[in-house]
């Protein structure tokens, strides 16, 4: 869960970008709440890059804090915004 100002900053499109090139599967879906859920499943390596990056995404996001949450559904292969 990413919070902060990452709605409308192209948050998921970005996180999206980078979720692919370290070839993870996953989604990353507005709330209404003004968060992000960000699901990925992969290495554990390129998971660790992903989630560094989400402290900081895109260069117009603000992001406040990065919650990690078990996460025990399908992850359908690719990875999607929603």
């Amino acid at each position: 869960m990413v919070s902060g100002r990452v709605q409308g900053v192209f948050f998921r499109a970005s996180t999206r970008e980078q979720a692919l090139r370290l070839g993870l599967d996953g989604s990353a879906v507005n709330l209404p709440d003004g968060r992000v859920e960000v699901v990925a499943a992969g290495p554990a390596q390129a998971l660790a890059q992903l989630e560094a990056w989400l402290h900081q995404g895109p260069p117009a996001a603000k992001v406040e804090a990065v919650e990690r949450c078990p996460y025990d559904g399908p992850v359908a292969p690719g990875f999607r915004t929603g």
